[in-house]
């Protein structure tokens, strides 16, 4: 069963990153553009961890990790800089 809903998982995650890196790009906004650049990072990681599963690799789960915990502390950066015009005080 997962031989079936594998790939059918991987190709819907990769168009939604397309669709992310459209608003990514496209943004009337910087919020939306800031917006776009976390749901792109969420829905990479999850490309990640189904690719992680295929693939049967325990190294792929923490480089899944690794990348979440930089996209988080990428875009509290960002909207902090958006808000204050500096990231450290």
């Amino acid at each position: 069963m997962i031989d079936f809903v594998l790939p059918i998982a991987l190709g819907l995650f990769s168009l939604s990153l397309l669709m992310n890196l459209f608003r990514l790009l496209r943004g009337p906004d910087v919020v939306d553009r800031i917006l776009g650049l976390d749901t792109l990072n969420i829905n990479a990681i999850a490309v990640i961890v189904l690719a992680g599963i295929a693939m049967d690799s325990r190294l792929i789960f923490e480089a899944a990790l690794l990348i979440a915990l930089m996209g988080f502390i990428g875009t509290v950066a960002m909207t902090q800089y958006l808000v204050r015009g500096d990231v450290i005080e």
